[in-house]
């Protein structure tokens, strides 16, 4: 449910309307109010204001504070959250492909080399196991895709909201707590991912063999012969890699889209998101890669029963002796191939999701009252 505080009360609207915050990522767990035509004794106004410099806006629908609004029913925000999460799943379908080669480059033996690079490991895989090789291990991001984005943005949000002041600094301190906090749901995840897309390796789709059937039994197989600590494995590499790769991710975004003024009226929001998020995702990525690196390894030790690391000093040990610091460079062509479009089409498609909900029409609801003093409410811009 909504945390968003209803009161009778209204606001002054912000002193320069033009300046607006960019469109807030959250507004995807929450239905527009202003779209529903709901009886005059739905309406009240919201007394949660985001403030910015010199203006004012609703925390939640990015409105200026003193608009009418209604609280939605739980059916239209079931239905709006269900395409939230269609929206997020083509973002899966798309990059998964890219992720399938990243974990393969990183994975195989330097002695017998399966794959010469990027694109060779695409035709390979192809060839071999067919398109529907790259799209091994898919089950797993998509079973955790609702909770990761519920965890981490909203830990985001009310982190923000606990440090008071919106800020680059306190972006990233938000960013890095809320991807701490996901690791709980992100390794094993990823673990059952990282499991069924090195299934099947190198070997024609006729000739496999399966050792796991799907996500849930690979992580029940692992649960079975090491328990829980081996449904854990990596969890110390993915927290390392977590949480300050998200806080450079909400560091670079806020930081981005304040430079390239991003506003809802501008005719050039949609690039500059596209801009934004990209670039944002591949600073994310770089800043953490060598770390991700050392996590597929782990994660993928032991298929068969065959391990070679006995933890993550013993794995960067043996990585750097054998393959040089050239090793924590192995997939980040496909991982920055995947980035920018991945990362990119997120925030475009937040963009007209909002759009979809907020139709010209809606407007006219929206008129705000100047005779009452204004609430300042720090919270979060994201």
């Amino acid at each position: 449910s909504c945390t968003t505080q209803w009161k009778t009360e209204t606001m002054l609207p912000p002193k320069d309307p033009a300046k607006k915050s960019a469109t807030c990522i959250l507004q995807l767990l929450h239905p527009n109010p202003h779209d529903m035509n709901l009886p005059d004794q739905s309406v009240s106004h919201c007394t949660t204001a985001v403030e910015l410099e010199t203006f004012s806006v609703c925390d939640f629908c990015n409105r200026p504070s003193g608009s009418r609004h209604v609280v939605p029913p739980p059916s239209h925000a079931f239905i709006l959250i269900f395409k939230a999460y269609m929206y997020s799943a083509a973002g899966v379908l798309v990059g998964h492909p890219f992720d399938t080669v990243k974990v393969r480059l990183q994975v195989q033996s330097v002695d017998k080399p399966l794959y010469r690079g990027t694109f060779h490991c695409f035709q390979s895989i192809i060839r071999q196991e067919s398109v529907l090789g790259l799209y091994k291990g898919i089950g797993s991001p998509m079973m955790g895709l609702t909770f990761i984005n519920a965890i981490v943005f909203g830990v985001q949000g009310n982190t923000m909201r606990k440090l008071g002041v919106d800020s680059p600094k306190n972006q990233f301190l938000a960013g890095a707590a809320a991807g701490a906090i996901q690791c709980v749901i992100c390794c094993p995840m990823e673990l059952a991912k990282t499991r069924m897309q090195m299934q099947g390796t190198g070997q024609k789709k006729s000739s496999s063999r399966k050792l796991y059937k799907n996500s849930l039994d690979c992580l029940a197989r692992i649960y079975q012969r090491e328990g829980l600590r081996g449904v854990n494995r990596g969890m110390v590499t993915t927290l390392i890699r977590e949480t300050p790769g998200f806080g450079v991710y909400f560091l670079a975004y806020d930081v981005l889209t304040r430079s390239l003024g991003c506003e809802p009226d501008d005719p050039y929001l949609i690039p500059k998101l596209l801009f934004g998020g990209g670039m944002s995702g591949i600073a994310s990525w770089l800043s953490t890669y060598p770390v991700d690196v050392i996590k597929s390894r782990l994660q993928a030790d032991g298929v068969g029963g065959n391990y070679q690391y006995t933890g993550i000093m013993d794995c960067l040990r043996k990585s750097i002796q054998r393959e040089g610091l050239r090793v924590f460079t192995r997939g980040l062509t496909s991982t920055l191939l995947r980035a920018f479009p991945v990362n990119a089409a997120t925030f475009a498609t937040v963009t007209l999701f909002l759009l979809y909900v907020r139709p010209d029409e809606a407007s006219k609801d929206c008129e705000a009252d100047t005779h009452h003093t204004p609430l300042q409410t720090q919270a979060s811009s994201l």
